[in-house]
């Protein structure tokens, strides 16, 4: 008779708790900027944006969007519908014909300071279990949650056989 042992693991996953709190801070973030008109997504974009041009850049989508982890369409979608409501400027690249390059507008500077404030505070607060943004706790979180981030996640390539 063989007796298999289950690796069914008490409790919830890693991966269920990073999707459950991936989510919570996404509804969270939602939540806190809808009175500034912003969603996550939108706040991420312009975030990420006024950053960059801080550092003296002015990226392309798709360096946004390797800056971001989200999808080059979906940055490219964000882009044209904050474009409209003239928060950030896109413009071909003259170098890079398939390249646009994206900028904030005064009114896109105007809007992601407040905004940048809110998720600071909203950060304060996910983070005060651990010991606030300067404890060792949340250090060490972060270098985890970095590695996890920079874990290979796609399939191996197979090698074709000749």
């Amino acid at each position: 008779m063989v007796i298999v042992m289950s690796k069914a693991p008490n409790g919830p996953t890693p991966g269920y708790l990073v999707w459950r709190l991936a989510n919570r801070w996404r509804v969270a973030v939602d939540r806190a900027l809808a009175p500034l008109g912003l969603t996550h997504a939108q706040y991420v974009l312009l975030s990420s944006l006024f950053g960059m041009e801080r550092s003296g850049l002015r990226p392309s989508q798709r360096e946004l969007a390797d800056r971001t982890g989200l999808e080059p369409l979906y940055i490219s979608k964000l882009a044209r519908s904050l474009e409209a409501d003239g928060l950030i400027e896109r413009a071909r690249d003259l170098a890079d014909t398939r390249a646009v390059r994206l900028a904030l507008t005064d009114r896109g500077r105007e809007a992601v300071r407040p905004a940048l404030d809110t998720v600071q505070r909203l950060l304060d607060r996910l983070l005060a279990p651990l010991g606030g943004q300067d404890g060792s706790r949340t250090e060490a979180f972060v270098r985890d949650l970095t590695a996890l981030l920079d874990a290979p996640l796609d399939p191996p390539h197979q090698q074709k056989e000749d």
